[in-house]
């Protein structure tokens, strides 16, 4: 569980981008691709410390991985009222 603001932040906002990839066609390994840029660019500039960064990969990998984060849902139709 994430507990330090920034990392949550950055894992809202990863997350935030991997669901908007799903929705405009992408699939499952294009983004571990993004996933792992981002990660690596996070290591990179050493924005925050090393051991949060293996708990966001943690954290985003399960998100990734669990199939009910990428479900469109069912679109709601309304009950025909029946009027006799």
């Amino acid at each position: 569980m994430l507990q330090d603001t920034q990392t949550i932040r950055f894992y809202q906002r990863l997350t935030d981008a991997l669901v908007e990839l799903w929705q405009r066609g992408y699939r499952s390994d294009d983004l571990r691709l993004f996933l792992d840029g981002y990660l690596a660019a996070l290591r990179q500039t050493q924005i925050i410390e090393p051991y949060l960064i293996h708990r966001l990969e943690e954290e985003a990998t399960r998100f990734l991985y669990d199939p009910f984060n990428f479900e469109t849902p069912l679109p709601q139709t309304e009950a025909e009222s029946d009027y006799y």
